[in-house]
């Protein structure tokens, strides 16, 4: 594969019908893209019950003025590791510039940061990933399933969890109710 087909900071957007429950509706954000395999971050669903006040209180953090946001389920790996996907005016020592789009942080620094006020000006948080082996994301782009998009960075920080998948397919001129799950015979 060259390198101008991967997907580093790019959107993944599962299709009408994926069949897979973990991914329905699903809006990843990948953050890694190459030879090795891959990595995104879920942004099409949210965790009830539990905010950025609660991620916080749980490593003995003051929210101070920091929002409440709600913590986007990221994906089936590693469900209890949190990531940050934020604005590139904050890097800390973990944090990895996307393609210049974004960046992604999983260390405490930023959640104290943030909590402080001195964090970045836009951000989303996740608890876990979606990841592929090397070249298994290929294989599964070559079949129906996923759609990768350039989309909006309005994506991430303001069009709510619910909305971002309808907005995607919209943003790139799909309606995806217009979609089929399966292909026909001749």
């Amino acid at each position: 594969m060259s390198q101008a087909a991967y997907l580093t900071g790019q959107f993944l957007l599962a299709m009408p019908g994926m069949g897979d429950r973990d991914f329905d509706r699903a809006v990843i954000a990948m953050c890694a893209h190459d030879a090795e395999g891959a990595v995104g971050i879920g942004l099409g669903d949210v965790i009830g019950g539990i905010g950025f006040h609660s991620v916080l209180r749980q490593f003995g953090i003051d929210p101070g003025d920091a929002p409440d946001a709600p913590v986007h389920v990221g994906g089936p790996v590693e469900v209890r590791r949190g990531f940050l996907l934020h604005s590139l005016d904050w890097m800390g020592q973990d944090s990895v510039d996307v393609a210049g789009r974004w960046a992604l942080s999983g260390s405490l620094d930023i959640l104290r940061a943030i909590a402080a006020g001195a964090g970045p000006r836009q951000w989303v948080i996740a608890l876990g990933y979606a990841g592929w082996g090397a070249g298994q994301l290929d294989g599964e782009l070559a079949t129906p399933g996923w759609l990768p998009v350039k989309g909006g960075i309005d994506l991430l920080y303001d069009v709510p969890a619910a909305d971002r998948w309808q907005r995607a397919f919209a943003d790139a001129g799909i309606d995806p109710r217009l979609l089929v799950s399966g292909a026909g015979t001749a």
